[in-house]
């Protein structure tokens, strides 16, 4: 394969395969539910307030990578650490 580096000149190097990017870091978030509310009352939001959030509590949460969802999963115990039992994965879009 040829391509073009930003000198102009051209280039006979192989592209990166999956197994070069296998080390990248990525952002993994769980994401239990979401709420939203005037910023009057979060700025009232102190310790002991609460937030009812957009989910039962027996559904499954979101498992975002990088901000999209790749996963759902119910929250679990490991010990006295909480984790996420994968129960599904998102279709590849």
């Amino acid at each position: 394969m040829q391509t073009e580096d930003l000198s102009g000149e051209a280039s006979t190097e192989e592209p990166i395969g999956v197994s070069g990017v296998m080390n990248v870091p990525v952002q993994v978030t769980v994401q239990l539910g979401t709420t939203r509310m005037n910023l009057s009352d979060l700025m009232q939001l102190g310790p002991g307030s609460l937030l009812t959030l957009d989910r039962q509590a027996h559904e499954p949460c979101d498992i975002l990578v990088n901000g999209r969802v790749v996963a759902r999963g119910e929250i679990v115990t490991v010990g006295d650490q909480y984790g996420v039992r994968i129960s599904e994965i998102s279709p590849a879009s």
